[in-house]
């Protein structure tokens, strides 16, 4: 996808593993959500619907139904931060879903981040929330170390929701 209107050059840098420019900070985190294939199929829909997001206390505002290249979102933190986003791929395997969006014009941070849930060989599921950041307006290089634990925090949130939207699923 090309970078036009996008604040960053490395549009789609999500997708390859450990990938992470230099002058952007990395962020991995990863959650197990649960076992078995119902709680794959549960989870990857949450993740593809915005469903997750919302159960997040975010406001999404979107006209897609489901992530899809080229779709713009905007999600809106504690009714104040809007932070517009356009997502760059997605992915709907049998044994892997998600999406990344990438940042635009507005959005505190520039960069990158994809959501991917999993399912390993031994039927594990987990949720994957993989970044590339770096400030892009005055409040959010401000907060230095608290946005950046900000941002941990809400990946590591985004697992704990995602196992409470597929509680009682699992074949553990």
């Amino acid at each position: 996808m090309a970078s036009a209107d996008f604040t960053y050059e490395e549009v789609g840098g999500t997708r390859a593993q450990g990938c992470c420019p230099p002058g952007f900070r990395p962020l991995y985190v990863r959650s197990r959500i649960g076992e078995g294939e119902e709680v794959f199929r549960r989870a990857a829909e949450a993740v593809l619907t915005w469903e997750m997001h919302r159960a997040l206390g975010v406001r999404v505002d979107t006209a897609a139904e489901r992530a899809a290249p080229g779709a713009d979102v905007t999600v809106t933190l504690a009714g104040l931060i809007k932070a517009p986003c356009r997502v760059v791929w997605t992915l709907d395997e049998p044994r892997r879903a998600g999406w990344a969006y990438g940042t635009l014009p507005g959005h505190p941070e520039t960069g990158e981040e994809s959501f991917v849930v999993d399912r390993t060989g031994d039927g594990t599921v987990w949720l994957t929330v993989t970044a590339f950041s770096r400030p892009a307006k005055w409040y959010a290089r401000a907060g230095g170390p608290a946005a950046r634990g900000f941002q941990h925090a809400y990946a590591r949130r985004c697992g704990t929701v995602l196992r409470r939207l597929c509680a009682g699923l699992s074949e553990d």
